[in-house]
Parts: C-alpha cells; structure tokens; sequence
C-alpha cells in the first residue's frame, strides 16, 4: 500500500543521500533549518519502504513580495521509482499542506534536470541558471498558491 506521511529529518538522509549526494558522506544531506519547528518533511511509501522524500521551510526569498513564503528542499525519489508518478503526489501533498497554512508561495532551487517536471506542476523559472558548487546548475522556480 502506498501512502504519503510526515517523517522524521533523520529518515530523508538515506534517499537524499542516494538521490541528491550519490557517493559523497551522509553529513552533506544535513541541510540548514532541517530541525526548525515550522520545517516539515514528508515521505513516499511504497509497501512500508520510503521510497521518496520532500521537505519545506519558512524561508523568505527577497525576490519574491508575497509574505508568507516556504521553500522545498531535498526532493527525491529512489531512481527506480523515477517517473511513476509518486514524486507529483509527494509535491501535491506540500502544496495541500501549506495551502492549509496560509502560504501564499512556494519557491526552490530546481536541478537542470527536473526543471520540466516541475514545470508540469505549474512551477515557473525565475531568472537565469546558476550553479550551485559540488551540485550542479539549477533554476530558481516558484508557484503562487
């Protein structure tokens, strides 16, 4: 049975650690603000296996006016489970929870790679790519809610 369910920080390290890090120390999926209260994370459950993983943040980004704004961070879902549709369900699951708590808009920094999937999402790039160091180039992307 699949299911989407809050989870602990320590239980995003091992899918951001083969998604987001391949190869590099656990530590490097310890992010800024992943302890905070208002910090939430979420999980993909596929038959009890987290298969999938998102977390958001209060965090305001100054390019953008709206007041009360959260970022995603750590998205990732286990390569295998890649394009089955669980990581739409897991960025529809944020959406319904901030929109639940009065966020007005959701930004984050999108990998090169992704930029189309969220776009499907209704997602908008900001700006130009930029890199960010031992990671990659990336998109700022947004969607008012």
């Amino acid at each position: 049975m699949n299911s989407i369910k809050e989870i602990t920080t320590q239980e995003t390290y091992l899918v951001r650690n083969l998604v987001l890090r391949p190869g590099k120390r656990i530590e490097t999926c310890f992010f800024d603000g992943d302890n905070l209260e208002q910090t939430k994370h979420f999980g993909y459950f596929d038959d009890g296996k987290i298969i999938g993983v998102v977390s958001v943040y209060k965090n305001k980004n100054v390019i953008f006016k709206s007041p009360n704004q959260y970022q995603i961070r750590g998205m990732a879902i286990l390569k295998e489970f890649q394009g089955s549709g669980c990581g739409k369900l897991l960025i529809k699951h944020c959406e319904d929870y901030l929109i639940s708590i009065g966020t007005n808009l959701i930004w984050f920094n999108a990998r090169e790679t992704a930029v189309s999937f969220y776009e499907k999402l209704g997602y908008t790039k900001n700006g130009s790519p930029f890199a960010i160091a031992d990671v990659g180039i990336h998109f700022l992307m947004f969607k008012n809610l």
